[in-house]
């Protein structure tokens, strides 16, 4: 082992891989899977660099990182502009990954690693040195850096390292993976876009359509606050923005849907955020759900029916039942926790779900995919499970397909992408086909809408696929809603298409993170 510049040197011997910022959370594979093939399948160490403790250095310094079996002359071959998405890989036993996403330009300062612009940026033909440092709090200082092994096509190959306040907190390490569009396509094919309309409040990530408006929900992005904001869309062509909302300590709105008068909106803060629709074009705040419960993050929900659910990630990871045959006073009727959660980190918590014919249909991250009887949602029941390697277990759609029951389920990682479930034994899922464009680029939400299946695949834009064999999905239109020059791109890993929904007026309506409020006529 060689020593740096006279001083001892000790390789790290404990890592924890950080799920901070808006990356994904590390994942590794849940006890018993019910599937061999995952997301992911490790390849082994992606670089051949090593990252030390050094005595008189700081942690994520260039001086930690032993680049001697490194191909440096293969770094002269790296396009240094454009959008990289990124899997790091720890070196735990087994090990477990995440994804990110950076920026490169020619000129340092309008590039972006970790959402921020580098603090150090050293790029030639012979090395790649990033780091990033983040206030988290007015105590908790992060910075992260990456170092550059060799270059394979359109590949960096490379070595990290997490840091908190000065001390690691992560090594391993990644490969990151230059992102453009699909080889042969075109802007879009089968869609046409009908209107665009910038979100100005925070980072927008869903949408629901009632009521002749649109009603986008947002993240906060940097020191600008999440919210609502509201369109009236009675001509697609030109929405009208009528109102924007927040809430001074309370702005982080993942999820929303509606049912009658009432906009459920989900809070990471205070659970569920209900509004009164009366008058369409101004919410009027009325509660949040469940009261007299605490802080409570709820990350989606999905209404059926007289029922509402909302998907709670913490202090206790759980899905809450509501009963709304008065939408604007949902009542607690119930609640499903999956055993282990909030214990073991295999089990994951519930991030979606979708209810039909008194069965609920949960994504439970690195748990998988569950399936549980809700008819009495004051005793639900686990019927079965979908569980396979690195699981993201993230969104889904089932429907009728003759006398099958067919789930479309998608994860939201490295790797994620479209699987087909028979689910008509809920005790046995059993997977039929599978939808796949790259592992660079993830799935995120989807709707089934009779047997077409409408995919917001992040920087792979808007999907719409033929699911009538469920064996075969068929693309039959796309539109690539990603331009390497919109606003924010490449901060983050959730980057592109995120939100969708088919209200059947005759129009699709995406969420894109940077560009907003899309609008298409249905293909």
């Amino acid at each position: 082992m060689k020593k740096m510049r006279g001083v001892h040197s000790a390789l790290i011997a404990a890592m924890v891989v950080s799920g901070c910022g808006s990356d994904p959370k590390p994942v590794t594979t849940p006890p018993g899977a019910s599937d061999a093939q995952g997301d992911w399948k490790d390849p082994g160490r992606y670089a051949a660099c090593k990252v030390f403790s050094v005595q008189g250095v700081e942690c994520g310094d260039p001086e930690v990182f032993n680049l001697d079996a490194c191909d440096k002359a293969s770094l002269a071959g790296l396009a240094r502009d454009g959008l990289y998405t990124l899997v790091y890989r720890n070196e735990r036993t087994p090990p477990s990954i995440s994804a990110g996403a950076l920026r490169l330009s020619p000129y340092g300062h309008l590039s972006s690693y970790r959402g921020v612009v580098p603090s150090r940026y050293h790029i030639d033909d012979e090395s790649f040195y990033l780091s990033s440092t983040r206030e988290l709090s007015t105590s908790v200082s992060a910075r992260d850096a990456l170092v550059g092994c060799h270059v394979e096509g359109n590949r960096l190959h490379g070595c990290y390292a997490t840091c908190r306040n000065g001390t690691f907190t992560g090594y391993g390490t990644f490969m990151a993976e230059r992102w453009t569009r699909r080889a042969g396509e075109a802007e879009a094919s089968g869609l046409r876009l009908a209107s665009e309309s910038f979100v100005a409040q925070g980072e927008p990530v869903d949408v629901y359509v009632t009521h002749g408006h649109a009603y986008v929900v947002s993240l906060p992005r940097g020191d600008t606050p999440g919210g609502l904001s509201v369109f009236d869309v009675s001509n697609p062509a030109a929405p009208v923005l009528k109102t924007t909302l927040s809430l001074p300590r309370d702005n982080y709105w993942n999820g929303v849907w509606s049912k009658g008068n009432a906009l459920y909106v989900a809070s990471a803060d205070t659970g569920v955020i209900t509004f009164d629709l009366t008058n369409p074009a101004s919410p009027q705040l009325l509660r949040s759900l469940p009261s007299g419960k605490g802080a409570i993050d709820v990350h989606t929900v999905f209404v059926e029916g007289e029922r509402l659910y909302a998907m709670s990630v913490s202090p206790v990871p759980k899905t809450l039942f509501f009963d709304i045959r008065q939408p604007t006073e949902p009542q607690l009727l119930g609640e499903y926790v999956e055993p282990g959660a909030g214990v073991d980190g295999r089990v994951g918590f519930p991030h979606d779900a979708l209810a039909l014919e008194g069965r609920l249909y949960i994504n439970h991250w690195s748990g998988g995919y569950l399936v549980v009887d809700v008819s009495d949602p004051t005793e639900p029941r686990k019927l079965g499970a979908f569980t396979y390697p690195y699981a993201t277990s993230h969104a889904n759609a089932v429907g009728h397909f003759g006398d099958r029951l067919i789930a479309f389920e998608g994860g939201e990682n490295w790797g994620a992408h479209l699987r087909v479930l028979d689910v008509t034994d809920p005790a046995k899922p059993v997977r039929i086909g599978e939808y796949k464009l790259s592992d660079n680029v993830s799935i995120h939400n989807m709707l089934l809408v009779g047997q077409r299946l409408y995919i917001a695949h992040y920087q792979h834009g808007v999907r719409v696929l033929d699911v009538s064999v469920p064996e075969t999905p068929r693309e039959v239109a796309y539109y690539n809603t990603v331009r390497e020059t919109d606003p924010h791109r490449g901060e983050s890993f959730y980057d592109g298409a995120v939100g969708i929904r088919v209200p059947g007026d005759g129009y699709v309506y995406v969420i894109d993170t940077s560009r907003g409020l899309l609008i298409f006529p249905e293909p």
